[in-house]
């Protein structure tokens, strides 16, 4: 049976990535989680078709992708490119942060992601 969402066979992978969180991911869902952003629900290592996203917000259908140094190489451009083509394909918007703009600017960045009509907090 093919899974769009959070393919059983992934499982093992996204409780590694969960486990082993990067210090930006760690500070970003402490803003989220438990639907502290607005009272949006994210979760953290999706999985999405071939993809695991670092969080979804599935009201929104959007997807926050946090990007270390190594998304600057041209291979994982290309990577992220089809990513981010197959996940707007499935009507997902896909939203890229460098890890160290969270880390020196993580109000900011919830800024960015503040649903439109809604006022700041």
């Amino acid at each position: 049976m093919q899974y769009l969402c959070n393919d059983p066979a992934m499982k093992e992978r996204r409780r590694e990535l969960r486990r082993n969180q990067t210090d930006a991911e760690r500070a970003l869902w402490e803003r989220l989680r438990n639907k502290r952003f607005y009272g949006l629900k994210f979760f953290r290592q999706y999985g999405f078709g071939p993809y695991i996203l670092d969080f979804y917000c599935p009201v929104l259908k959007r997807a926050v992708e946090l990007d270390g140094g190594q998304h600057a190489e041209e291979d994982v451009k290309m990577y992220d490119i089809q990513r981010t083509d197959f996940l707007r394909n499935h009507g997902i918007e896909v939203v890229r942060f460098w890890n160290n703009e969270v880390l020196a600017n993580i109000d900011g960045v919830l800024e960015k992601l503040t649903p439109p009509n809604l006022p700041l907090r």
